[in-house]
């Protein structure tokens, strides 16, 4: 674990919170021409479902690749995102994003029981991302239907 050098604010961690969110919008490039990566510390920890946990900024970047090579297009609602501040270094995101999956094109709330919505915790300490845990349903284009009654009863897929 990093030993903290400097104390900052809810409001700093929310911008790089955002800066992370924007560079994977714009294909892992950041605001100022940088990778996604050197948002996060070395030893930093990403948690993404069905991929697992990632270990260090090499794990990261393949974790990345491999979700990212499965995405056409991503764009996360920022105007929509509800923010929780922790009084510590960890803050949570929750929001919804629409774009197109190698499968298909999704969008939060089409349908309604869909990909789209997600929540992210992070830990932010120094200017970097020690710890990010990205909850969401990672099958965007909705196809993992048939192990759930319910969507196929409701004509999921249609």
């Amino acid at each position: 674990m990093a030993i903290t050098t400097g104390t900052m604010t809810d409001e700093q961690r929310k911008s790089v919170a955002l800066e992370y969110l924007k560079a994977f919008d714009n294909g892992g490039v950041t605001s100022t021409g940088g990778s996604i990566l050197d948002l996060f510390a070395e030893d930093a920890q990403v948690f993404f479902p069905k991929w697992g946990l990632a270990n260090g900024r090499k794990e990261i970047g393949k974790l990345f690749g491999d979700i990212g090579g499965t995405l056409n297009s991503i764009k996360h609602d920022y105007a929509t995102f509800n923010w929780i501040f922790s009084g510590g270094d960890t803050i949570v995101a929750e929001g919804t994003s629409h774009g197109e999956h190698q499968d298909g094109a999704w969008r939060a709330g089409v349908p309604e029981w869909a990909a789209g919505r997600w929540c992210d915790v992070f830990e932010i300490r120094d200017w970097t991302i020690q710890r990010c845990f990205i909850y969401l349903d990672p099958d965007y284009a909705g196809k993992d239907t048939q192990r759930y009654p319910w969507l196929n009863e409701a004509g999921a897929g249609t």
